[in-house]
């Protein structure tokens, strides 16, 4: 399996400069490139290559390879939409391959500047030391928040599956963000109390419009989003965790296209748009990937509404978004945690509505 492996780097004043103007005067080259190639209408980078190699080497100072790169990635972003042309913003990754960077050990990266090469520390955590030695290919080299990154591709063996005989059914949603067919609920309250607390300091923020609080509002950027991502780490590994260790596989609801099929009302909207069962499912296709566990999507369509008990399917069952109650046999539970035992159930009885994840 092929992961990205960010590596923090530690450039010092006069590298990062260097780093920065190289990173602006290949922005500004791939914009310049794209301009030729939504002209000519050309996708094709070997003949992109013949019309803007020498002009683009002469205007822009870029090296040899620089400029191939800087070629290539136009060509990738006009292939995506031929019908606009492609704009690159100022500090836009800019890709290294093995001809304009080498690592030296573990401990620091070689990379090629506008003011020649760099040799730049690295400042590695234990994830990244212990899948670093299986780097592949080429890096992109990355401006975050006033932190330099080198993106990496890794190639990490992930073990074969075993077709298992059970598996553990998970339920997505908003208040809850997961919960299992074992009963466990993973809640979404603290995310939602975090997201109204950010969003009331930004929006108090915004409206003072002082050179502090733009400060304040700088330190805040994507707070909300890291703390997000960070608890879906958390459930992921601990559902996957769970599975392995009971020898099933697991199931989940493929929801892809589901805000385009439900509503909210307006004071909802926030929270609807804030969910984010993608991130979710891709962490937990991943991780499910490497312990060698596997994962499929199911139908979700009533989930929620069915008994997993006597298989009675009403609206009715659900009196509350909490609970649920069959209108049937009286089987009464938390809501959630009957969807997650019916999208259990789908996996196991019904394998030819699931597909693999």
């Amino acid at each position: 399996m092929k992961l990205t492996l960010p590596v923090k780097l530690a450039p010092s004043a006069e590298q990062s400069a260097a780093l920065l103007a190289t990173v602006e005067r290949f922005n500004s080259a791939c914009n310049a490139i794209a301009e030729v190639t939504h002209a000519k209408k050309c996708a094709n980078k070997v003949e992109l290559q013949k019309l803007v190699y020498y002009d683009t080497r002469e205007r822009f100072g870029l090296s040899s390879q620089l400029t191939v790169r800087a070629i290539s990635k136009v060509v990738e972003a006009y292939k995506r939409d031929k019908t606009i042309r492609p704009r690159f913003r100022p500090h836009g990754a800019v890709p290294y391959d093995q001809r304009i960077m080498s690592w030296k050990g573990v401990e620091a990266v070689s990379l090629l500047t506008l003011a020649g090469r760099q040799i730049i520390p690295t400042r590695l955590g234990s994830y990244q030391v212990a899948r670093i030695d299986r780097r592949q290919g080429q890096a992109d080299l990355i401006l975050r928040d006033g932190t330099w990154f080198l993106y990496l591709t890794v190639d990490v063996p992930d073990p074969a599956p075993v077709e298992p005989e059970d598996y553990l059914g998970i339920d997505l949603g908003i208040v809850n963000i997961a919960a299992d067919s074992d009963g466990v609920t993973y809640t979404g309250q603290q995310v939602e109390a975090k997201r109204q607390v950010l969003s009331h300091r930004r929006r108090n923020l915004q409206r003072n419009g002082s050179k502090s609080a733009k400060r304040k509002l700088r330190t805040l950027k994507g707070r909300q989003a890291r703390y997000q991502s960070n608890e879906n780490h958390r459930i992921s590994k601990t559902v996957v965790g769970n599975a392995k260790a009971t020898g099933r596989g697991i199931a989940v609801e493929a929801l892809t296209g589901i805000r385009d099929r439900t509503t909210v009302r307006r004071r909802q909207r926030a929270r609807h748009s804030n969910w984010s069962f993608a991130q979710l499912r891709a962490f937990l296709t991943y991780k499910a990937a490497l312990a060698g566990i596997v994962l499929v999507a199911v139908d979700p369509r009533n989930t929620s509404k069915t008994c997993p008990e006597c298989g009675h399917c009403d609206k009715r069952n659900r009196p509350t978004r909490d609970r649920f109650c069959c209108r049937s046999c009286g089987h009464a539970a938390p809501a959630d945690t009957c969807a997650a035992r019916n999208v259990r159930a789908r996996a196991v009885v019904m394998r030819p509505m699931v597909s693999a994840a």
